[in-house]
């Protein structure tokens, strides 16, 4: 009788490094944004004048930061092998999906390829996710 909770990895575990890495690349971006909006508010022109959703780009700014900073130390985690990271992945990519939803019509092209990133990784960690438990193992 063979067990089917088990999974063997395969080749589609590097996926998760693909995840972790792409996690890094797009927390630094959004890092990047909230710094240029706090430093610099007239630098931020891909949020408009009258701000993204009643928010001021400060507000703004300091979102995208955190957000930046949590998905860089996330992304960090999960190439480490901390099974806590992929569920935390998923949430704060999904958040962050719709994060970008909400610039597409400021920056239609970046917001596309982030949110194309967004989905990839969201794909990679709840696909193949017993694939990379097992390659951890």
């Amino acid at each position: 009788m063979t067990d089917t909770n088990t999974t063997a990895p395969t080749g589609w575990a590097g996926w998760g490094v693909f995840a972790a890495v792409v996690l890094i690349v797009t927390g630094a971006i959004d890092a990047f944004h909230g710094l240029q909006a706090l430093i610099g508010p007239d630098t931020a022109y891909f949020v408009g004048d009258a701000g993204l959703f009643s928010v001021n780009i400060q507000g703004w700014g300091w979102w995208h930061l955190i957000a930046g900073v949590l998905l860089i130390l996330v992304g960090i985690a999960l190439l480490g092998g901390a099974k806590w990271a992929r569920i935390t992945a998923i949430v704060l990519v999904a958040i962050n999906a719709i994060g970008q939803l909400s610039l597409i019509a400021a920056q239609p092209w970046l917001s596309l390829a982030v949110l194309a990133l967004d989905v990839i990784v969201i794909y990679a960690l709840t696909v193949h996710g017993r694939e990379i438990d097992a390659r951890r193992a």
